[in-house]
Formats: structure tokens, sequence, C-alpha cells
């Protein structure tokens, strides 16, 4: 038990530096199961990699618990009423890809979990993050504010996050990235991430809990002391992590994020060649 909580310690760490940076949390936690697997059925571990991501998002709802909240005392009519349209406009980003992953889901699961395609979108968007980046040098972001995204921009970041649904793309990498192309700033594109995230991941964690339990499984000996650790642990570096990137992007861009993407696609061929993964 000792060996398998150290491990979900690992993992957690990985989940929380790696859900709201775009680097693709799923391409890391794919490495890591190789080299920190948990001592647990296949069926277990397919679980706890999605719904260890709920503990990152837990993050998001304390850090902008504010701002997300419309029933807040602190907050007049006007305020209320622009807090249930960001709500409105994550829904509908949501959207795309609830209508295109659901059907798609068992089948993304089964063919493209492998080393080739998530090194192949790994490299693939941290090119178009580099490229994005030299075109932003030279033209200015025309939505500088959250309220001032409109209902049409985000559905069409939430067509952008359908790209996510291919293992390796990263979910904040594919919104940012589309957000960006759309004319909006680091700062808005990386926030609207954050809170897209919430519904999308919640609805994630949530399939995959009943496709666990509806198959016949459920949690033996440990194994929820195990979930419970690796959430906790995420919750914790996922809240340093959003901290620490708000501060990065109000000074430096994503290129470097697109370097590493690299760097880690190239490291997974090298893998995978090598018959690790």
């Amino acid at each position: 038990m000792l060996i398998d909580i150290v491990k979900a310690i690992i993992l957690g760490i990985i989940e929380g530096i790696t859900e709201f940076l775009p680097i693709s949390s799923t391409g890391h936690l794919y490495l890591a199961d190789y080299l920190v697997k948990l001592n647990q059925p296949s069926s277990f571990i397919n679980m706890f990699m999605v719904v260890i991501q709920l503990g990152a998002i837990l993050s998001v709802i304390l850090i902008y618990f504010d701002k997300l909240n419309p029933f807040s005392k602190n907050k007049n009519k006007q305020k209320r009423k622009e807090t249930w349209n960001l709500w409105f406009k994550v829904v509908v980003a949501v959207i795309p890809a609830a209508v295109i992953g659901l059907p798609l889901n068992d089948w993304l699961e089964a063919h493209m979990s492998t080393w080739p395609v998530i090194a192949s979108t790994l490299i693939v968007y941290g090119i178009l993050f580099i490229l994005l980046e030299n075109y932003c040098q030279h033209n200015q972001a025309n939505i500088t504010k959250l309220g001032s995204l409109s209902y049409q921009m985000a559905i069409l970041i939430g067509c952008f996050q359908v790209l996510s649904l291919i293992p390796g793309t990263s979910r904040s990498g594919a919104t940012i990235l589309g957000a960006l192309l759309l004319g909006a700033s680091r700062y808005v594109s990386t926030e609207f991430s954050f809170f897209l995230a919430i519904p999308t991941m919640f609805g994630a964690s949530l399939l995959k809990l009943i496709k666990f339990f509806a198959k016949g499984h459920s949690f033996h000996g440990d194994q929820l002391i195990i979930l419970l650790v690796g959430m906790l642990v995420s919750f914790l570096v996922a809240y340093a992590s959003i901290k620490l990137l708000l501060k990065f992007i109000k000074n430096h861009n994503f290129k470097s994020f697109g370097w590493y993407r690299i760097a880690l696609g190239i490291i997974v061929i090298l893998a995978g060649l090598s018959h690790l993964i």
C-alpha cells in the first residue's frame, strides 16, 4: 500500500503541474504510467488517470470562487449578471466536445492512446504555439477583458477543445491556442481555458466513474485511499501551478511551452522505439 501511495503522490504532482499548462497532462501521465506504474488492475488505473484531474479542477474553483459565484453578496446586480453570462459562455463552449466526444470516447481510448499519436500531437501543437506566438508579436489582441468574449467566440473556442479529444493535444493547449488565434489576449485565453475545464473535466470524471462501476468494478482494499491521495496532491500542486502560470504569462509568451512540447514528443518517440512504452 505504501508504495502505491507514493506513486499516487508522484502522479498527483505530475497531474497538478501539467493540467493547466499547455503541455498535455495526458502525455505526461501516459509516460509516467510506464515509469511509475500503480500495482493495481488496469481498470482502476484507467479510471484513476482521469478522475485524479478532479483535484486539479477544484483548485480553479477555490482560486476563482468569488469571480465564479453569481450569488456572492459582494456583487451588485450588474456583476451578478456578468457572472451568469460567463457561465453561459462556458456552457456553450462545452457543447462541441460533449456532442462529438461522448459517442467517440470508447473508440478514442481504444485506438488513439498510443505513443505515435501522443508524440505527434505533442510536436505538432508545439510547433503551432511557436508559429502563433511569432504571429502575435506583430498583431495586437482584440479581446483583453474576459467580459468582452462573445458567445460566438466562446463556441469557436469550444470547437478547438474538440481537438483535445486526441491524446497528447492538451485540453488547455487547444483552447488557449484557439483563443489566441481568434484574437484574445494570453491572460483572457488562459483564464477562459481554466473555467472551461470545470464542466469538461467534471463530466469526463463522472463518465469514467459511471463506466467503472457499470462494468462491475468497485474499490477494493486501499484503492479509494490511493485515489483520494492522488486527487489531494493534484489539487495542492495545481493551485500553485495556476498562480505561477498567471504570473508567467504577464511578462512571457507561450513559446517556451512549444519548445518543451517538441522536446517531450521526441522523448516519447525515443522511448517508444526503445520499447519502453
